[in-house]
């Protein structure tokens, strides 16, 4: 029996020497591929992996923790440098009747703030988003004289803060801004105006903080493809210069100016040749015959009403100013063109009415002093006049036929006789001298005929003046 068991024990070893060597078999086979490189190949050089590596907080990093960013860099020392420049992406419109401009530009400061500073072996910035920027301090650079404006956010905020190994930092953002634009219409639409956005810093005067154009001229940079329905971009250009509140102090202030020219042809088919033809119009008048009156009437009032209705409209989307513009000394004087138009034809109305009143009673006072003739006639009922007659003369002689002139006696051979109405001779002289100084008065014809070559005359007089002038 001892020796039974002996034996099993002997098998057992056996077996687990057995699976041992099996294992350490699989193990070597498993590893061997990776002794068979040779130590140049690529498979052999170590792979780190990034995940198990120590992570380094941003805080940590630039020591955020540890300073007071409350305070600006340099606290209670000189005033710390800040650089600006501008690029300018899109001037997006202005606003006569607002008096206003908007533009969306790329603000960036440069300043160092030596809290950030940070080691880097091989000296490259970190670059972040507008989360680190609560963290730290920048400048408070606001836009004077701003209406309106905001920070693009799509799809996040469009706020870039790149800090370098020596604690320089570069901040940039994408701004829209409203801001006020004081314009001079006198000139309009002839005009040019010059707007500026400001930027100065809110809290700081220029002990504290010295704001400054990076590069000069070059600071300002803009798209070449910006442009606008009304104006021609002539230039931008920069400048600076100190600004004092009474209450707080003097401040730096920079300045983008940039100078506006208005594109005068959609005026002149939208405002000046409309007034031209409706002057021209008007003219038309001088050639109608006197006598037309709902012609001339009708013609002179639908003028008057369109100028009206072309001043209404410029004047609809101008702002409300206190002096004459340009462009209403053009629609004004036009209007009062048309509007001579129509007095001068209830000048001639006026006077021919009058002086066919004064023909009229002439007639008749020649009718009483005749006296009738019969000259061997039983009647003598024929008339002729001289020049003129009337309507009423006409029919006071329509009753009577030629055999009623001759003679009742036939045998009696006696040559028809005429009675001729005559004047004075000394009334007639008078009359004479009286048509000859008031010629132009009395022949509405005359009146007619002068404002064909006058009214004409003067006007284009009036556009010479007022192109070479303003042009």
């Amino acid at each position: 029996m001892p020796g039974y068991a002996r034996l099993a024990l002997v098998l057992l070893c056996l077996v687990a020497l057995g699976e041992c060597r099996r294992h350490r078999s699989r193990k070597k086979r498993w590893s061997a591929p990776a002794d068979t490189h040779k130590p140049g190949s690529p498979l052999s050089k170590k792979v780190s992996d990034g995940t198990k590596s120590k992570k380094v907080k941003t805080s940590h990093l630039l020591r955020i923790d540890e300073h007071d960013f409350t305070m600006r860099p340099a606290f209670a020392g000189p005033a710390v440098p800040v650089g600006v420049d501008v690029q300018v992406e899109s001037l997006d419109s202005i606003s006569e009747v607002d008096m206003d401009f908007t533009m969306t530009l790329y603000l960036r400061h440069y300043w160092k703030d030596e809290r950030l500073a940070f080691p880097s072996a091989t000296n490259k910035s970190m670059t972040f988003d507008g989360r680190l920027v609560k963290k730290i301090w920048v400048p408070d650079v606001f836009f004077v004289h701003s209406k309106r404006s905001f920070i693009h956010d799509t799809t996040t905020e469009n706020i870039m803060l790149r800090v370098f190994p020596d604690g320089h930092v570069l901040y940039s953002l994408r701004v829209t801004v409203t801001a006020a634009c004081n314009m001079d219409f006198s000139r309009f639409p002839l005009d040019s105006q010059t707007c500026t956005l400001e930027l100065e810093s809110y809290a700081y005067t220029d002990e504290d903080l010295m704001l400054y154009w990076k590069s000069g001229d070059e600071s300002l940079s803009t798209d070449d493809r910006i442009s606008l329905s009304q104006f021609l971009i002539q230039k931008f250009h920069t400048t600076s210069r100190l600004a004092f509140y009474s209450s707080t102090g003097w401040y730096n202030r920079l300045y983008i100016n940039f100078t506006l020219r208005r594109h005068i042809f959609f005026f002149l088919l939208q405002t000046y040749f409309p007034a031209t033809l409706m002057v021209m119009l008007s003219w038309v008048s001088f050639w109608i015959d006197r006598r037309a009156v709902p012609a001339r009437v009708s013609l002179g009032i639908t003028t008057v009403l369109t100028m009206s209705t072309i001043i209404t409209g410029v004047n609809a989307s101008m702002p409300r100013v206190s002096y004459i513009k340009a462009v209403d000394i053009y629609l004004w004087v036009s209007f009062v063109f048309v509007f001579l138009s129509v007095l001068e034809y209830a000048a001639v109305n006026y006077l021919t009415t009058v002086r066919d009143g004064k023909d009229r009673k002439l007639r008749e006072k020649a009718r009483q002093q005749t006296l009738p003739c019969t000259c061997g006639m039983s009647h003598a009922r024929t008339m002729m006049m001289d020049g003129t007659y009337s309507e009423a003369d006409a029919n006071s002689l329509a009753g009577y036929t030629r055999g009623s002139i001759v003679p009742e006696d036939s045998s009696e051979k006696q040559e028809r006789m005429v009675v001729r109405l005559s004047m004075d001779n000394e009334a007639a002289g008078t009359k004479k001298k009286g048509l000859r100084g008031f010629r132009i008065i009395q022949n509405t014809h005359a009146i007619d005929t002068y404002s064909r070559m006058i009214f004409p005359g003067a006007y284009i007089l009036f556009n010479l003046v007022y192109w070479c002038v303003y042009c």
